[in-house]
């Protein structure tokens, strides 16, 4: 009987905190909520550092149509408008 050949198992990556900082404001933004009113609040997490969390933002701020607005409790409102292909 032949020995069935072991493929060595996948290295799994997780995210970098900055990524997973931005995965979860991506989360946010793409649910049905969201995209309805085309508009999302979001909040920096206890264990997100201020450095991930504003580049992050900084990202969202450089796309086209997108608006950030700071709110005075430290929350962000990411708002959008989809823009039409010519």
């Amino acid at each position: 009987m032949a020995k069935a050949k072991v493929k060595p198992a996948q290295e799994v990556r997780l995210p970098t905190p900055y990524e997973a900082v931005g995965l979860r404001i991506q989360k946010i933004i793409n649910s049905p909520a969201a995209q309805k009113l085309k508009s999302a609040t979001v909040s920096k997490l206890p264990g997100e550092s201020a450095e991930d969390w504003d580049g992050v933002l900084e990202e969202f701020g450089d796309a086209e149509g997108v608006t950030l607005e700071r709110l005075d409790d430290g929350s962000v409102e990411i708002s959008w408008v989809v823009l039409k292909d010519d």
